[in-house]
């Protein structure tokens, strides 16, 4: 049971480095400090005062650079592959007690999976507004995406099979929906036969 609760608890954060690199990093910090969150063998780090220090600062950077409109697109750029590496160290951090090669194999399939999933649907949401308002509507994007971070990162740590079962389920919908456009209509493929 406890691999499951691990698993729910790395998918969940990973998760929320897609919509912000640093906040489940900082939140992890902060749970480990105050005694909510018990980092994997390795990980400890996370939960020293030097890596508080530098995720606050970090996060604080990220919220506001978000809030620049054409920055938010340039910073898209790296955020993609910073946060699939956040959501593979967040996912290797939690999960504990299993053999290297289950860890890393979960961490990089499930938490750079997760990551990468949710990042790519903020980059398609603010293409999207970028697109429609001129970059005038970046900002709210910004802000639920932070709140979406947030959000995630706390109820991954209070309620961790609940939040990770949302997640499961929330990526699954997103994959759904992204193969169903990507996947030729039946009418687009008939479209050229003859009676």
């Amino acid at each position: 049971m406890e691999i499951v609760f691990s698993i729910c608890l790395g998918i969940s954060l990973a998760a929320a480095c897609g919509f912000r690199v640093f906040v489940p990093l900082l939140v992890m910090s902060i749970a480990a400090r105050t005694g909510h969150l018990a980092l994997g063998h390795g990980f400890e780090w996370i939960g020293s005062v030097p890596a508080l220090v530098a995720f606050a600062v970090a996060t604080g950077v990220e919220l506001i650079a978000y809030f620049v409109p054409w920055l938010d697109n340039l910073l898209d750029t790296v955020a993609t592959p910073a946060a699939v590496i956040a959501g593979v160290v967040v996912m290797a951090s939690c999960v504990s007690g299993t053999s290297p090669l289950l860890r890393w194999t979960v961490a990089i399939v499930a938490g750079g999976g997760a990551a990468g999933i949710v990042q790519g649907m903020t980059v398609v949401a603010r293409g999207a507004s970028t697109v429609t308002t001129g970059g005038l509507g970046n900002p709210v994007v910004s802000t639920v995406e932070a709140g979406g971070s947030v959000l995630v990162s706390v109820l991954a740590i209070a309620v961790p099979v609940l939040a990770g079962i949302a997640v499961i389920v929330l990526l699954v919908l997103a994959v759904r929906k992204i193969w169903r456009k990507l996947s030729p209509s039946p009418q687009a493929s008939g479209a050229g036969r003859v009676g």
